[in-house]
């Protein structure tokens, strides 16, 4: 036998460098979806949730900017968040195909919830000292950009 994956993938520091990140993004995600299972929303409805709270009231063009997110991606989302009843769609005008979506008292209420209670969340990171959360916030904004870069 020639190793674990792990021994096999450490010798090459970049291939180890973006499986360790692809494993702790999946760590996280899953203590995320744990921490979300009462509100009945995923991950990715949160981050659009807290996006729309912060901004009151967006089309999908401002939501896919902010969450880097297709459009229609975040049609379809929108469309199961108004099912639920977390936002409501407006129309600038009776026949304007441009939409505005804002939060429902039900919405703004399961954004207190998913973004004070991650508790869980919370004690993971505090792993890491302040220094350190500098640090890897530092490293990951250096990546992204060059990532997005790249797919220009």
């Amino acid at each position: 036998m020639k190793g674990t994956i792990e021994e096999i993938i450490s010798q090459d520091d970049k291939f180890y460098a973006r499986y360790l990140i692809g494993k702790a993004r999946h760590a996280l995600l899953k203590i995320r979806r744990k921490e979300l299972a009462p509100s009945h929303i995923s991950p990715r409805q949160a981050q659009i949730i807290f996006i729309l709270s912060n901004l009151q009231r967006a089309n999908l063009a401002e939501l896919a900017k902010h969450s880097n997110r297709g459009i229609n991606t975040l049609s379809n989302q929108m469309r199961l968040l108004e099912k639920d009843g977390l936002v409501k769609k407006f129309r600038e005008t009776p026949k304007s195909t441009l939409l505005t979506f804002e939060l429902t008292q039900k919405g703004s209420d399961i954004c207190d919830f998913s973004f004070k209670g991650n508790r869980i969340e919370r004690q993971v990171m505090a792993a890491l000292s302040d220094d350190e959360l500098k640090q890897i916030i530092s490293m990951l904004e250096k990546l992204i950009n060059e990532a997005e870069t790249q797919g220009r």
